[in-house]
């Protein structure tokens, strides 16, 4: 049975840095003031956790715990989605981490694919993301794909493909790779209630004209405020005025 889709994950996602103290332990004390900040000065109202950017795939389980519980109770009320990253090379371990995430409250799961031994086929990766998913069987589901980084070469088309039937929980995409032709083909693929978001964020006027939902990103942590404003003029039609920001940005 799918999970019904809560509140659309649309506009900006800051992929969060770990803060961490001078001798590397995660400093949790200033996570309340960087909410504040991302809200306030940012513009920024959804968070995801314990991604690329926030190092996760080099923090322990308990580290990685640790700091979704604490971005989710200080994001409580403020912000509308935490999306907490729960992907491993280990399944159990991102099992683990899903059920964490459930019962932290977090808005919804985001796992990448395994990259030392790699998934050698669609349906090899797919059997991964379900068995992932089938331990937070509520929590909505996200694939985050980034071919660069983990070496798994497999078409986002492919896999979301394939979720359809075999993740209820699945609700969409963070597309972090350049190949613009596949993000394409995932829209217009994919249901409607999807959330297809894109990761590269040097990239994302031409991800928004493809159809693109939102976007997930570092620079969203310090750039968030003018970055909507590309958003707001593409939104209104003025395509020249968002081409502008996107070349003062990151051209």
């Amino acid at each position: 049975m799918a999970v019904p889709p809560r509140k659309a994950l649309t506009g900006l996602v800051a992929a969060t840095f770990t803060p961490m103290t001078a001798k590397g332990d995660v400093n949790l004390s200033v996570i309340g003031p960087y909410v504040d900040y991302l809200v306030l000065k940012q513009g920024i109202h959804n968070i995801f956790v314990n991604g690329t950017t926030g190092e996760g795939m080099s923090l322990s389980v308990d580290e990685r715990k640790a700091l979704a519980e604490e971005w989710c109770r200080q994001g409580k009320g403020k912000v509308d989605h935490v999306i907490v990253h729960v992907g491993c090379l280990s399944l159990r371990e991102s099992q683990e981490l899903a059920r964490h995430a459930a019962g932290i409250g977090a808005d919804g799961i985001a796992v990448i694919s395994p990259s030392f031994f790699k998934p050698p086929s669609t349906g090899a990766l797919l059997q991964f993301l379900q068995e992932v998913a089938s331990a937070a069987p509520h929590v909505p589901f996200y694939y985050y794909h980034l071919p660069d980084v983990t070496g798994v070469k497999i078409c986002a088309q492919a896999v979301l493909q394939g979720a359809q039937e075999l993740i209820p929980s699945f609700q969409g995409l963070k597309f972090s790779s350049r190949d613009l032709l596949d993000f394409g083909q995932c829209v217009h693929s994919s249901p409607r209630s999807w959330q297809m978001l894109y990761g590269v964020d040097e990239q994302l006027l031409s991800a928004l004209v493809l159809g693109a939902h939102g976007a997930v990103g570092s620079t969203y942590n310090y750039m968030g405020s003018v970055v909507n404003g590309m958003l707001a003029a593409f939104e209104k039609g003025d395509v020249a005025q968002a081409r502008k920001i996107q070349g003062l940005t990151w051209l």
